[in-house]
């Protein structure tokens, strides 16, 4: 219900404009008690309707990737704590397949987990991994240590394992298909409440065309949910969509990008329905612009405006139920795709703690103009919660209608390039209902 009015909504807006919390297993999409009208899309307008419920927001949209290659500084980790990370992918890229990970790592992920407030998830080997090696760090994690870890992944993009040379051989679709499930079933034989995240494949995208292949021609994902989706409780993949090796990104490319999520996270979940029959929750493990160790550009993943295009994406997957994203990385020296790097903050840092503040129950909202985005939610105080993306690179006054509300004031946190995620304090709303929202940021309005 919630999907299919979303999608509606955003045709609409593009035609328009051209300790850690306790684990769950999904967040099911509220159903309104009573029908309702589909609202219209106003052009030039930015409108909201609280009477209009969408459903809870999954709380694990604000996650990460942490391992031991990521490390936090000391200085740096009162930020992390405060940020709001809802859920930490340990260990994190391709170190998983590459060793097995030891009990003492898995109990300094969960201090770490329970310092920040964020639950787990944990990758096992599957490049040379074995059935009963897995089986055995489950059971030391959630039966002899009762950490409870509920999300687990069996390894990190195995539709490149070749092209990386991690495998000195042509890793197929059959490989990977004969690989995952006995580590699969050794997992589940030792803790049945576990829940199994996968296939973890690389640059997912929106068409049966454009989504990977191996190197017999045939589709990743396709395969694997016929021989292994009846084990799967969450299915996942990796996105970068901004690889372009020879082409620096641009802030133009990215504004053009956030919306295309919408497509490519709808054929996923059809693509599922498909072949097995039922929806599954989707995660989204490693998400960032350029995979690239692309740094100091424009729109590289250490700019500004990667903040604002991620604000944004964040957005559109809450529109379209996603269960669990995780940013692509915490911590990084490397290169730009890091929040952190040493002691230096990244402007996509700031995006956690500004949604920090947003409700958990979504609401109607709906934008009429070109490169602003606006998303609605209730917390749990009866605060309704607005944030604002203006993607242009100009400063744009917009009217703002709230079905039912007289604005009046608002607590305004604001991510733009002279303030990170700070906040503002009570603001009055103009008496004519117009909005001012700075070029290329992020507002957030708290209205009690």
């Amino acid at each position: 219900m919630k999907r299919q009015f979303l999608i509606m909504l955003v045709m609409l807006t593009f035609l328009v404009s051209c300790g850690p919390a306790g684990p769950v297993a999904t967040v099911a999409p509220a159903v309104p008690t009573a029908p309702v009208a589909t609202p219209t899309t106003t052009p030039n307008v930015l409108s909201v309707d609280p009477e209009i419920a969408l459903g809870p927001i999954s709380p694990y949209l604000y996650g990460t990737n942490y391992g031991p290659m990521h490390a936090v500084t000391l200085e740096m980790m009162p930020l992390v704590e405060q940020a709001g990370f809802s859920v930490l992918r340990f260990p994190g890229g391709a170190w998983t397949d590459g060793v097995d990970i030891k009990n003492f790592q898995i109990d300094q992920f969960m201090a770490f987990c329970e310092q920040v407030g964020a639950i787990p998830t944990i990758s096992v080997r599957l490049l040379d991994g074995k059935p009963e090696t897995a089986a055995e760090l489950v059971r030391y994690t959630n039966i002899t240590k009762k950490y409870g870890v509920v999300y687990w992944s069996i390894g990190n993009e195995p539709s490149i394992y070749t092209q990386l040379k991690q495998a000195n051989y042509d890793y197929t679709t059959e490989n990977l298909n004969r690989d995952w499930r006995p580590i699969a079933e050794a997992m589940k034989a030792v803790d049945p409440t576990i829940k199994l995240i996968g296939p973890e494949i690389h640059q997912w995208n929106d068409s049966y065309e454009t989504t990977p292949k191996d190197s017999a021609g045939r589709d990743w994902m396709t395969e694997f949910l016929k021989v292994n989706g009846d084990l799967l409780d969450v299915v996942s993949v990796h996105r970068y969509p901004m690889y372009s090796p020879n082409n620096p990104v641009t802030a133009q490319s990215l504004r053009e990008n956030t919306r295309r999520w919408v497509r490519e996270i709808e054929y996923l979940r059809s693509l599922t329905t498909e072949i097995l029959g039922r929806e599954l929750p989707i995660a989204y493990t490693e998400v960032n612009s350029d995979p690239t160790s692309s740094i100091l550009q424009e729109a590289s993943p250490d700019s500004f405006y990667n903040a604002i295009w991620y604000a944004d994406v964040l957005g559109q997957m809450m529109n379209t139920d996603v269960f669990m994203v995780n940013q692509w990385v915490l911590s990084q020296r490397s290169t730009g795709l890091g929040l952190f790097n040493g002691n230096n903050i990244r402007p996509t840092f700031h995006v956690f703690p500004l949604y920090k503040n947003f409700g958990s129950e979504q609401v109607h909202a709906a934008s009429g103009v070109a490169d602003v985005d606006i998303f609605a939610a209730k917390r749990d105080d009866g605060a309704l919660t607005l944030m604002i993306i203006n993607l242009s690179d100009i400063e744009q006054r917009l009217p703002l209608q709230v079905a039912g509300m007289e604005l009046a004031e608002a607590e305004v946190w604001l991510l733009d390039i002279d303030h990170n995620a700070e906040n503002l304090g009570m603001q009055a709303f103009a008496m004519d209902g117009i909005v001012t929202l700075p070029a290329q940021s992020a507002t957030l309005y708290i209205i009690k």
